[in-house]
């Protein structure tokens, strides 16, 4: 059994970021090859990404040839769709080798037992976004969406995000996101004693609270802003957040 550590990332949001954020995201790819056992991208790995049968968007090509080298260096790679990339499939499965997974979810992360969740639609925030989450993931939408062109689709996903503007502003709404968050998470752990661990993002805001001896709710936070990454070690102590590169998180 190894002893490297679990690690997790989410919200890094490629496509809508800088092209040196991108670069700055892969060279962690490469260190994750170096340092880890696992890697879990807990949403928003795309500003959009939607599965063709044929074709993919060729912005992400350097990033997905990153996961696949990561994959064949024997790290394991975990993906739940978020928000912005519920869309994944058979290409990431079957070409990248990563395990697209469809969240919240139970599973076990380096030795604990977890939800996972992006944290889009939980607790008692995103209602409207709710209505609209139970449309867009309906199959029959998503099979009528395949009929149309990529390039138009594309660019009706550029047009309609809000990615750019959170990246450049301070976006109000976020801290209501991250509050509704926190909340279910403590009450979900309250509720759930046999979890040790419950694990968000969509608030772009980095979390590591202790509810309990050794039971805790994790964010990890977003690339827009914070650059940051939770690290959770093989002998059960206390998850650590770090700020890519290196340094520990604040």
């Amino acid at each position: 059994m190894t002893d490297r550590p679990l690690l997790i990332v989410s919200d890094i949001h490629l496509g809508a970021v800088p092209l040196a954020t991108e670069w700055q995201f892969r060279r962690f790819l490469s260190h994750a090859g170096d340092t880890a056992s696992e890697l879990l991208i807990n949403g928003d790995l795309f500003d959009f990404w939607f599965e063709y049968r044929t074709v993919i968007p060729r912005r992400h090509f350097r990033v997905l040839a990153a996961l696949a080298d990561l994959v064949e260096r024997g790290v394991r790679v975990s993906f739940v769709g978020g928000n912005h990339d519920a869309w994944g499939g058979s290409f990431l499965r079957d070409e990248v080798g990563v395990a697209v997974l469809d969240g919240p979810l139970e599973m076990e992360l380096a030795g604990r037992r977890a939800l996972v969740a992006h944290g889009d639609g939980v607790g008692r925030g995103d209602l409207k976004y709710r209505a609209l989450k139970a449309c867009i993931r309906n199959p029959f939408v998503v099979g009528a969406f395949r009929q149309v062109h990529p390039d138009w689709t594309a660019r009706l996903a550029d047009r309609v995000s809000t990615t750019e503007h959170k990246a450049e502003f301070s976006d109000a709404a976020a801290a209501g996101r991250a509050r509704h968050i926190r909340e279910w998470a403590l009450g979900v752990l309250e509720a759930r004693p046999e979890l040790q661990l419950v694990v968000a993002g969509h608030s772009h805001v980095p979390v590591v609270e202790e509810a309990g001896p050794g039971r805790f709710y994790l964010n990890s936070g977003d690339w827009l802003h914070h650059q940051t990454y939770l690290v959770l070690a093989r002998d059960g102590s206390r998850p650590e957040l770090h700020r890519w590169p290196s340094a520990l998180a604040p």
